[in-house]
């Protein structure tokens, strides 16, 4: 799917990419589309002041080669994915679908909660954060957190 829009194929393709691959961080930069890394840099963002404050957090996971050590691999086996993940914690806005943030990557076996509080993520003041289960009891401060609730007419 890389050399599609290229009209590449896909050895052509796997060819290209360790060329190409460097250029792409600098080019997100010079567009103003990264993402902010420094936690301490977020709450002043052009990116999430762009339009009205609303932000969504979630944590993604990605999979990782699996270590041969056996205490690593326990340290970095998710209980959900059956394998060795690295996990983010990424703040969305919401009107502009772009990535705000991302959080420090942490082993995939910690909680989306503990990450975020860990990963001390602030949003803009005013903001509304949309949050999922996996952040039941992220409060913020200066923050309206929304969390969606269950259809009681789904559940019968």
């Amino acid at each position: 799917m890389h050399g599609f829009p290229f009209q590449r194929s896909q050895p052509q393709t796997n060819a290209w990419m360790p060329h190409l691959l460097p250029v792409l961080p600098r080019a997100v930069v010079a567009l103003g589309v990264a993402p902010e890394r420094d936690a301490s840099r977020v709450a002043t963002s052009p990116l999430a002041l762009e339009g009205a404050p609303d932000v969504a957090i979630d944590g993604t996971e990605r999979r990782r080669q699996r270590p041969t050590n056996a205490a690593q691999q326990q340290e970095q086996d998710s209980g959900k994915q059956k394998t060795p993940t690295d996990k983010t914690i990424l703040l969305v806005h919401e009107h502009t679908a772009t990535v705000v943030s991302l959080g420090p990557t942490v082993a995939g076996k910690q909680h989306d909660k503990k990450a975020a509080d860990a990963g001390e993520i602030p949003s803009p003041s005013h903001a509304t954060l949309d949050k999922d289960t996996g952040f039941q009891g992220y409060e913020p401060a200066g923050v309206r957190t929304r969390q969606p609730k269950k259809n009681r007419k789904a559940r019968r």
